[in-house]
């Protein structure tokens, strides 16, 4: 399958289970191995399915009207670059912009993933 088709399709099935507060398919776009990283920071933020597992569990039960919408799709070869636009965090935080690269395996799920806010 064409690098550039499997990407979109890794990006838009996590997507999807986000939106959904499928933690399980949700985790299942993404490598065992998964590495995490802050963009601005370059510090790794979470390994591994079992990591990525917990944290959104507990974020989905937080806000359970979480909802991010991609406003722009880039894809480069296996990566993606999706600007989102993120509401439902609650009231502190009514709206949230962000950047999520997503760097995609040929087994066709996320292996490495950058996170900036604003």
């Amino acid at each position: 399958m064409e690098t550039e088709v499997l990407a979109r399709r890794a990006a838009q099935r996590q997507l999807d289970a986000y939106n959904a507060h499928d933690v399980e398919a949700f985790v299942a776009c993404y490598s065992e191995d998964v590495e995490l990283f802050d963009l601005k920071s370059g510090e790794r933020t979470g390994q591994g399915r079992g990591q990525l597992r917990a944290d959104y569990k507990s974020l989905f039960a937080r806000s359970p009207n979480i909802h991010a919408r991609v406003t722009t799709r880039t894809i480069v070869g296996n990566m993606v670059f999706d600007h989102e636009i993120v509401t439902g965090l609650g009231h502190n935080t009514p709206v949230l912009y962000a950047m999520a690269i997503y760097e995609v395996g040929e087994d066709g799920l996320i292996q490495r993933a950058w996170f900036v806010t604003a």
